[in-house]
Order: structure tokens, then C-alpha cells, then sequence
């Protein structure tokens, strides 16, 4: 029969094995790479994932995480080669690719993006201090952010860092030297459309000059055709006239008194006092005009 203080020993060897079992063994994520520490000193680095090995109660397993960790950096001043203030917003992308070598530079990612920050800053300032605000805000942004980039790059390797990009989200002037372009770029367009104002109230003016003397002109010769039309009618009427009077003087004097009767005695429109041997109503007394022969003084 087996002892009961057997089956217990075996329990608990059973158990130590499995704890120092445990304690041997280690797993990596597919995100991370493991570095192993030895009494401080590292010793190891694990990167493919899956388990791994170590010496137990002895080794600290560090994770580093091996994806792409963003670093975003506060807006800074920088002053361009034509001495312009700009206000430059940036970030930065970058992964650990040497382990080792980065835990015993930096330690930790904390760490790690302090430092980032001030070199990023340092390769912003001399690569936007070698160019015009121009080239900055729109013809060569791209390239420049290749080269902070690759500056920060190389200076980052020292860290077992790889700096995977470099982007300027904006580059502006200050707010206060914005205000003030804004106020000149006003100001010229002020300028500009008073000026423009001014050219077509100048031309306009000069349409209505051309368009006023061209209407006095025409008018002019108009007025001077119809004297002339007039003037012809005038005269060939008053040849008509003198033409029908030659032919019969009675007739002609007969017409025109006639013509003076209906333009002279309107109905419900005229008032006339006038002697009834008026020479105006001769054609009333006698259809010929003519005033009645005097009777014959009779004699004594």
C-alpha cells in the first residue's frame, strides 16, 4: 500500500515542476517583439511571434511593440528664409525596428516620443529656414517633407528607430500677421475695384457724350429736313394758291371765306360782335362778294 506522504511529495513536485515549467515559457503577439532581460542586461530579443524560451525567475520579459506609432508634435514657429513667420503644425510616423537597441537608449515609448519631438522640431526649423513662405505653403511641400523626413530618419536610427513619414498638416502665418495680409489683400481689392469703377463711369460717360451729340445731330438734320419739306410745301401751296387765284379771282376770294366760315364759327364754341356789313359776311348779303350798287340819288 502507497504511503500518503508519497502522493503528496509527488503533488508538489508536480506543482514546481509546472510553476518552473511556466516560468520557462513565454509567448509573443504577432504586434509585439519581446526582449529578455537578464539581471538588467538584455540577453535576448524575440520577434517572431509564438513561444520562446527563458531561464526562470531569473529573466524579465519586456514587450516592444513592433506597429506604427504615431507622434504628434505641437505647433511651432519657424521663420522662413524670407524672414516670414509661420506657424507649421506636423506629425510623424515611426516603428521600433532594433529592440535591443532602443530599450537601451530610450526605454520606453514615453521616452522615445520626447525625444522624437525635439528632433522633429530641430529638422523642421532647418529644412523651412532654407526656403520661401512660398515654397512652403504651395510649390514644394511635398519635397520638403521628404527631407525633414530623411533627417529625422538618420538622426532616429541612433535609437533603433525608423521614421516611416513626416506630413505638415498646415503651415500658416501667425493669426496677427494673418489679419494683417488679409487687411492688405483687402485693401487692393478696394483699390482695384474703385479703380475699375472709375474707368467704366469714365467710359460711360463718354458713351452718353458720343450718344448726346449723335442725337443732336440727327435731330439737327432732321429739323433741317422738315424746314426744307416744309419750306417746299409751303411754296408749292402758295403757288397752287397763286396759280387758282390768277385763274379765277371770285372763286379763289369765294373759297377762302368759306374756309374762314368753318374755321371761325364752331358750334357751341364762338362769339362774335361784328357789324353785319362787316366785310367778313360780304358772301352773306351777296353771293358774288360784292357790296349792292348804291340806289340812284333822285332828282330834284
Amino acid at each position: 500500500m502507497r504511503s500518503p506522504v508519497t502522493g503528496i511529495v509527488v503533488l508538489i513536485l508536480l506543482f514546481i515542476v509546472a510553476i518552473v515549467a511556466y516560468c520557462c515559457v513565454f509567448s509573443v503577439q504577432l504586434t509585439v517583439q519581446a526582449l529578455v532581460v537578464r539581471f538588467g542586461k538584455p540577453v535576448d530579443v524575440a520577434t517572431e511571434p509564438g513561444l520562446h524560451f527563458k531561464a526562470p525567475f531569473i529573466d524579465t520579459v519586456i514587450p516592444i511593440d513592433k506597429r506604427i506609432l504615431d507622434l504628434e508634435n505641437p505647433s511651432q514657429e519657424v521663420i522662413a528664409s524670407d524672414q516670414k513667420r509661420l506657424v507649421v503644425d506636423a506629425f510623424a510616423r515611426y516603428r521600433i525596428k532594433d529592440a535591443l537597441q532602443f530599450y537601451q537608449s530610450v526605454g520606453t515609448i514615453q521616452a522615445a516620443n520626447l525625444q522624437l519631438t525635439t528632433l522633429l522640431n530641430a529638422a523642421l526649423r532647418r529644412v523651412l529656414g532654407e526656403v520661401t513662405f512660398i515654397t512652403v505653403v504651395r510649390d514644394e511641400r511635398e519635397r520638403l517633407m521628404g527631407r525633414i523626413r530623411d533627417q529625422l530618419d538618420h538622426e532616429a536610427a541612433g535609437y533603433g528607430i525608423q521614421v516611416v513619414d513626416v506630413r505638415i498638416r498646415r503651415a500658416d502665418l501667425p493669426e496677427q500677421n494673418s489679419q494683417a495680409v488679409y487687411q492688405r489683400m483687402q485693401t487692393e481689392r478696394q483699390r482695384e475695384a474703385a479703380e475699375f469703377r472709375a474707368q467704366g463711369g469714365q467710359k460711360a460717360q463718354e458713351i452718353r457724350s458720343n450718344a448726346d451729340r449723335e442725337a443732336t445731330v440727327i435731330v439737327a438734320e432732321a429739323n433741317s429736313t422738315a424746314e426744307q419739306v416744309r419750306g417746299e410745301g409751303d411754296a408749292e401751296r402758295n403757288r397752287l394758291f397763286a396759280d387758282a387765284y390768277g385763274r379765277d379771282p371770285d372763286f379763289f376770294a369765294f373759297y377762302r371765306s368759306m374756309s374762314a366760315y368753318e374755321n371761325g364759327l364752331k358750334s357751341n364754341d364762338t362769339r362774335f360782335l361784328l357789324r353785319p356789313d362787316s366785310d367778313f359776311f360780304k358772301f352773306f348779303s351777296n353771293v358774288s362778294g360784292k357790296p349792292p350798287a348804291a340806289a340812284p340819288s333822285p332828282k330834284p
